[in-house]
């Protein structure tokens, strides 16, 4: 094991000491606290996945740092300032042993101690298995005391970066709110606005199989089950979807399977889909942000069907009220809409970028 750091401030000199865990900042199990005797306080209680509750009483006073010993393995919740009940899923540092507490905050999280986690159903995490792990540290405090400044202020940076993106989906659902809440008012339902299509693959043609996620919308089949097909051998009964056009699950669209086609030009999705695209009359995009919003969310719930899977027939689609705008007006609302969710797209960019910045510094500022 090299004695520096790749990475290094430069008025900083000399090896660094390689010590078991277990001698820098040791672990030990929280304690118990029973849902019947957890009174509402000031306190925070942290879990095995961060602080989730507040107590009226304390066991520990901070600094201090803690981890998941059950359930969740790997996350660090960092109390900076007065007291904390670290619950019994969890393990707490007892003893900084003279380091920098927010510079074991940060070695912690190169120690990737998931890997000593046990069990199947779940993971539990054995201290005494940390505590052996060897890892090295600078002597010289103010090192620690700066590595910690710089990097913490990158994680401020980043917590401003998701304040950011939550900002503005916020905005984003509150437009779509405003749009769409009285457009269901009206003689007018989805089915006079859109049309059903089912050609098939019969020649085996189009090769792109796709499914639709509740989060990504389209993708690539490949994409959502790890690099494995799970298409049938004989695909010549898929059901081709052309660009702007609709899909979804029946069996999923109350947890949101529903997505136009923007990314490909055309694919084929399994023939338990439904397929459809828009008159006319109707702005593929009007409609695409009108399955984001509350009352379409309400309306699929009233037209579920079937004891067991509940699902969503295209007759129920169709019988959904639905008022339009001009058209000038549908593609008004669709570009306002677009470039806000570009707008968003190019911040979680930048985050995954301050994201992987840290992730490099980790690995590059410590042994």
């Amino acid at each position: 094991m090299p004695d520096v750091p790749p990475l290094r401030f430069p008025e900083f000199t000399g090896e660094w000491q390689c010590k078991a865990i277990e001698k820098v900042a040791p672990l030990q199990r929280g304690f118990d606290l029973p849902t019947q005797n957890l009174v509402e306080g000031i306190y925070p209680v942290i879990y095995s996945n961060g602080i989730l509750q507040h107590h009226d009483k304390y066991k520990c006073e901070a600094p201090g740092l803690i981890t998941g010993r059950s359930g969740t393995i790997g996350k660090f919740t960092y109390i900076d300032s007065g007291f904390y009940w670290p619950h019994n899923t969890s393990l707490w540092v007892t003893d900084f042993c003279g380091n920098c507490p927010k510079f074991i905050y940060y070695l912690y999280q190169t120690v990737h101690i998931e890997q000593f986690s046990t069990g199947s159903g779940v993971p539990t995490l054995n201290r005494n298995d940390v505590h052996r792990y060897k890892t090295s540290v600078p002597t010289a405090i103010v090192e620690q005391e700066k590595i910690a400044k710089f990097l913490s202020i990158l994680d401020e940076r980043i917590v401003t970066q998701n304040k950011i993106i939550e900002d503005l989906n916020k905005l984003k659902s509150a437009i779509i709110e405003m749009e769409y809440t009285h457009k269901t008012k009206g003689n007018t339902h989805i089915g006079d606005f859109i049309e059903q299509t089912s050609k098939r693959n019969k020649d085996s043609a189009i090769q792109n199989v796709l499914s639709v996620s509740n989060s990504q919308g389209f993708i690539q089949q490949c994409e959502q089950f790890e690099n494995r097909s799970v298409a049938s051998d004989d695909i010549s009964n898929y059901k081709i979807v052309e660009r702007n056009c609709f899909a979804f699950n029946p069996a999923r669209i109350n947890v949101g399977s529903i997505a136009r086609l923007t990314t490909f030009n055309r694919g084929i999705v399994s023939p338990m889909y439904i397929c459809f695209r828009t008159k006319d009359n109707l702005f593929p995009e009007y409609l695409d942000y009108y399955f984001e919003s509350k009352q379409f969310f309400t309306e699929i719930q009233k037209r579920l069907e079937g004891s067991v899977r509940q699902c969503l027939s295209y007759e129920g689609l169709c019988n959904i009220p639905l008022c339009i705008p001009t058209v000038e007006v549908q593609q008004q609302t669709g570009k306002r809409l677009s470039t806000l969710v570009q707008e968003i797209k190019l911040e979680i960019d930048f985050l995954e970028l301050l994201q992987k910045q840290k992730k490099f510094l980790l690995h590059q500022m410590f042994i």
